[in-house]
Parts: structure tokens; sequence; C-alpha cells
């Protein structure tokens, strides 16, 4: 049996967008030790390069081996429905198939109905490429944001989310964490810190 490569093309947190040469050097890689790739490319509606490579898209013997994800929640803003869908070749999405059944029950029915009317309709209206400039509009005013105030970032080329060094902000010494939070690392403390007092949510980079 194949071992299981997962890779995600927008990258959390970078948002880095792999190339099509870097994915090419995956798979064949992946081909040669016969290694399944479980491609993670739920943000393929949201990138910002001129195009978003699919790894199952470079050779016959790569696509093979490949399952590529996608996510409703994430093309359409709606991240809570936990919607998504799973393309491969016929002997691996047997086995997604067999999971599926069961997971099906998990998500209520109108959700999985609304994803099917808004995949419909999204062929036919601009709202893939509407959200995404709306979206790199927000991003371009975050990262103008953090160059005002001296703080590095990582430019995403995909994705809806920065990569902010906070090491230059200072943390009130006498400020009062909760106790859950004594043995974890600064960047716990500091996303605590921004949510309690600014009302600005951060994920914790460790």
């Amino acid at each position: 049996m194949p071992l299981l490569q997962g890779q995600k093309f927008c990258h959390n947190p970078l948002g880095k967008v792999f190339s099509v040469e870097e994915l090419s050097a995956i798979g064949e890689l992946c081909v040669k030790y016969n290694v399944v790739i479980l491609s993670d490319e739920v943000y393929e509606r949201l990138f910002y390069t001129p195009t978003f490579p699919r790894i199952a898209t470079l050779g016959a013997d790569i696509a093979r081996l490949t399952i590529t994800i996608g996510s409703i929640g994430k093309a359409f803003n709606a991240t809570g429905w936990r919607l998504g869908y799973a393309i491969g070749d016929k002997s691996l999405i047997r086995h997604v198939q067999n999971a599926h059944i069961i997971l099906s029950y998990t998500t209520a029915g109108p959700a999985q109905w609304a994803a099917g009317v808004a995949i419909q309709a999204a062929e036919y209206n601009t709202f893939y490429e509407d959200n995404k400039v709306e979206m790199k509009r927000k991003l371009d005013d975050l990262c103008a944001t953090f160059r005002e105030l001296g703080l590095p970032y990582v430019e995403p080329s995909g994705a809806h989310y920065l990569f902010v060094n906070l090491g230059k902000v200072k943390l009130p010494q006498s400020y009062h964490f909760p106790i859950e939070l004594n043995t974890k690392s600064r960047d716990w403390k500091l996303a605590w810190f921004l949510i309690q007092e600014f009302g600005v949510a951060a994920i914790p980079a460790s």
C-alpha cells in the first residue's frame, strides 16, 4: 500500500502558491516511490498569482496518485459549513467514498443543497473573481498598515491570511493572563492580548 503525502497549495500560514516546477519535483518523487498525494487545494478560488498550478494536471502518472481536496466553505467565505469535495483516480477515490457514506450524515442537508446551488450559480456569475478582488483589497490594506507600523510580514500569493512578525510588539509587564497561558509561548499571550484589548483575532504561529 502506498504511503500518503499531504500538501497544501496555498501553503498555510504563508499563503504560498507552489510553482509548476516545485509541484513537478514533488510529483516525480511521489511517482518514484509510489506515494499517494493528498493535494489540499481549498484556496483554488482565492489566489493572486497569474495561475494556480494543480499537481494532478502535471502528468498521467502523477494524476493516478493524486486525490485533490476542495472546500465549499473556503470558496464561498463560509468556513463554518465544513463542506468540501474530493477528486481522484477511481482506484483511490473509492476509499474516500467508503468514508463519505458515513460523513454525509454529519452535515446538515440544507447546507449540502445550498453548496450545490452555490457552485452552479458561481459558474455563471462573477462571484469568484469579485471575491478575489475584494479579498486582495483587504489584504493590501493590512499590508500597508503593517508597513507603516514597521512590522515584517509575508505577503501571501493566495488565501485570506497574513503571517506577521509581532516581535516588536511589547506586552505590558503587569498584564494579567489566564493561568492556562503560563506554560505557553509568547505568541499565545500576544494573541490573547490582541483579542481582549483590541478585538483583533490572531492565531499563534507556534
